[in-house]
């Protein structure tokens, strides 16, 4: 059973997503702002953030970017904010969609579904069997979604993960920007290729030695990415 996490501050919201949460079998847990919504991340450790963007203690935004760059969960912003800008921050803030409200039930329970499947099938190398990969320094838990380097744990968010994840299990594969933004962030993504050099940009700065000369991300030039490949 999935369990999800819902943080707004509207009590009539909360309870509407929660109860149609709970007709699909969801396990549910509700927070009316942003210091109670951390609290249960950590002791109800939810699969999804279902997050509202204007809370009585927090900035959404703010509490999104915490959230993405202290887990690997996965974020969708709730808000009666329906402007470009607003859903293009939030989604290159790390949240993996942006829904506006007053939204349709079963759109909602639609983006719920493709964010939670996107995060269990590792596209596009699906494989829940995989060990843990070793190369040179550095050691990937696909499972509990740790990355070591050198006995080191390195703290990843939940995009960086993705991408060194959907890379390091296909390593002799070139994948374009394009694929990569489709697979970790979605089709309907409203920002543009420029998301994952600046997400790889902050991959390579917790894991590489010398960044212009990366071992583990590498840039194949005039094609995309590919993981390890050298020879050094």
């Amino acid at each position: 059973m999935k369990k999800i996490l819902v943080i707004d501050d509207e009590i009539a919201i909360r309870d509407l997503v929660e109860l149609v949460l709970k007709r699909e079998n969801y396990e549910v847990k509700t927070a009316e702002n942003g210091t109670v919504g951390l609290r249960e991340i950590t002791a109800f450790k939810p699969d999804l953030v279902l997050l509202d963007l204007m809370l009585p203690d927090y900035s959404g935004y703010d509490l999104c970017r915490e959230i993405v760059n202290k887990s690997t969960i996965p974020v969708i912003m709730l808000s009666a904010k329906n402007e470009t800008i607003d859903k293009v921050l939030g989604l290159e803030l790390g949240a993996e969609d942006y829904m506006t409200k007053p939204f349709d039930n079963r759109e909602l329970l639609a983006r719920v579904k493709v964010v939670l499947r996107r995060y269990d099938s590792g596209d596009p190398a699906k494989n829940d069997e995989m060990e843990p990969i070793q190369y040179k320094e550095l050691e990937i838990n696909f499972e509990t979604k740790r990355v070591l380097k050198a006995g080191k744990q390195i703290s990843l968010t939940a995009k960086e993960f993705k991408i060194l994840e959907t890379l390091s299990k296909r390593p002799l594969k070139i994948f374009t920007r394009e694929e990569l933004l489709e697979i970790i962030w979605g089709y309907d993504f409203l920002g543009d290729s420029r998301s994952v050099d600046m997400t790889i940009m902050r991959l390579r700065k917790k894991l590489e030695e010398d960044t212009e000369n990366p071992r583990y991300v590498r840039t194949i030039y005039g094609f995309g990415y590919q993981f390890g490949g050298g020879t050094d």
